[in-house]
């Protein structure tokens, strides 16, 4: 890789590969929530056990719940940061 720095430039196959694989799992996921977006559908297929069933309150309650510990988490960041 030429571009890289002088120590960086010579690679191994197998780090080649991680970067390849890590990219790829990236960008699929990135298209997976794209579809998402445009279809409205979450899961691989209809009835996935994974994405619980729920009405509009209780997706707010859950997102509710997720914000919540998201706040929690960047205020502990905040509180070690300035510790």
């Amino acid at each position: 890789m030429p571009w890289w720095p002088e120590e960086r430039r010579e690679v191994t196959l197998g780090q080649v590969l991680v970067h390849v694989i890590a990219e790829t799992a990236r960008h699929a996921g990135h298209a997976d929530v794209l579809r998402e977006w445009v279809d409205g559908r979450v899961g691989q297929r209809p009835g996935d056990v994974n994405v619980p069933d729920l009405d509009a309150a209780g997706w707010g309650a859950h997102v509710a719940r997720v914000q919540a510990a998201a706040d929690e988490a960047a205020a502990a960041a905040t509180a070690a940061e300035q510790a």
